[in-house]
């Protein structure tokens, strides 16, 4: 009998001493983590992390700390991994403030790109922390990105009116109310920014912006150079300069900052650099560098098959590897192009040239039917023709014109060719007047006619 009680006694021992250990060792281990973390013996807190989540896999305030270590480490894709565990299932309070907590993994999750994500962190943020003006910011921010302006101006003037003093709240604010067409009141918000914090350079970002639409190309380029002093807006800041010099038709400093803006991204990964790439690809289309181009837009296709008109500008240049004519005609330089137009002229189309002009657009060529035996009579029958190698398809207005000029030449017909195309209108225009639109398939042919 003695022999059982003593079993009973020890078997109670026993027990309270397990309690013991978990409710004061363990919490003295999981104190040791943070201490360990600011003292930047990083490792020393994720071995101690790693040995109570063995145990206890479900223990999510180790699981909290390991991310907060793996963040000191800058091992930010594992600190993903176990926020998401302790935002899926944890309960805050025991050992975890969700204010820290949220904060931090917003962070995080807007570092990954995951906008939705984060946006429901930065909501629930607004409503922890309703006096924290960052919080409405970052949430305007997202939804601006997401094309949601209305949602994000409310988000921005409410920052604002947190904080009066939120210089990129008030640049931000100052770009929404510009593209709704509010000038004045954009105008104010941006001096408002700038006056605020000349130093905060985003803001000369949106200033640029503005400048670019209001076409004062000279004051958006002095704006998106200051910007780029700015580390977070960089990119932006040069691809956005490179544009203003495409607008103004400088082509090869436009080719810089693109390159400038794709050399940036050593990875590789961010989406300002799709357009960065799509843009140098158009400075190499103009320029007649289409092998170039290619090489731009493949690159874009491998990341995002749906950017913009990549896969359509890939087939409508597929056929120059089969084609050399009009791999010829496209890329050749501008002092051989009327070369190449004259000789498809007199080879191909059986005509007589009467004047050949080199044009910004490509080739103006007038001539006569040189099959008919009376070609060099008095009354001739002239042809009026160009040749356009423009990479955006021919519009309304360049059928306009030349049907003036065919007139005033007494031009009987006209013959006009584009390798990129006519868009609706011009082809509507063209319909029942003295003018063929000829578009790459045929002008295919012809090349092929006239080098055969």
């Amino acid at each position: 009998m003695l022999i059982i009680i003593i079993a009973i006694f020890a078997v109670v021992i026993i027990s309270l001493l397990l309690i013991i250990i978990k409710n004061f060792v363990t919490p003295k281990k999981i104190d040791a983590i943070p201490r360990l973390i600011k003292q930047g013996k990083t490792q020393n807190a994720i071995k101690f992390a790693k040995q109570l989540l063995a145990k206890d896999p479900k223990n999510y305030v180790a699981h909290y700390y390991l991310g907060k270590a793996y963040i000191k480490e800058n091992r930010t894709e594992l600190a993903v991994i176990e926020y998401r565990n302790v935002n899926d299932n944890a309960l805050f309070g025991e050992g975890i403030n969700e204010l820290s907590f949220r904060s931090e993994y917003s962070q995080l999750l807007l570092k990954y790109n995951q906008q939705n994500e984060a946006l429901k962190n930065f909501l629930l943020l607004t409503k922890l922390d309703p006096t924290n003006a960052e919080n409405f910011y970052q949430v305007g921010r997202i939804y601006e990105q997401q094309n949601r302006y209305d949602l994000a101006l409310g988000f921005m003037q409410k920052c604002a009116m947190i904080d009066k003093k939120h210089a990129k709240a008030h640049a931000e604010i100052g770009l929404m109310l510009y593209r709704t067409k509010q000038f004045n009141e954009a105008k104010k918000e941006i001096d408002i920014a700038l006056k605020l914090s000349p130093e905060t350079y985003s803001s000369y970002y949106y200033l640029g912006k503005i400048l670019k639409e209001a076409k004062d190309l000279q004051g958006a380029i002095k704006a998106f150079e200051k910007a780029q002093r700015d580390p977070e807006v960089k990119q932006k800041a040069i691809i956005e300069h490179g544009s203003c010099y495409m607008l103004a038709g400088r082509n090869d400093n436009a080719l810089v900052d693109f390159q400038r803006a794709i050399e940036l991204d050593k990875d590789d990964s961010h989406q300002e650099t799709l357009y960065a790439r799509y843009f140098l690809a158009s400075c190499y289309e103009k320029s007649r560098k289409i092998d170039k181009a290619i090489e731009q837009w493949e690159e874009i296709y491998k990341r995002n098959k749906g950017f913009r008109d990549v896969s359509a500008k890939l087939s409508e240049y597929k056929d120059l590897q089969a084609n050399d004519y009009l791999k010829d005609y496209l890329t050749c330089s501008n002092e051989e192009f009327p070369i190449i137009c004259r000789n498809a002229t007199v080879k191909a189309m059986n005509l007589q040239v009467l004047s050949c002009d080199q044009k910004k657009w490509g080739c103006q060529i007038t001539g006569v039917n040189k099959s008919d035996e009376s070609w060099m009579a008095v009354r001739k029958q002239v042809i009026f023709i160009r040749f356009y190698r423009e990479p955006e398809p021919i519009d309304e207005a360049q059928i306009h014109e030349s049907l003036d000029l065919m007139k005033s030449m007494n031009c009987v017909k006209a013959f006009l060719f584009s390798s990129s195309g006519f868009n609706t209108a011009a082809k509507r225009f063209a319909e029942n007047r003295p003018i063929e639109l000829i578009e790459k398939q045929k002008l295919e042919a012809l090349l092929s006619k006239a080098g055969s």
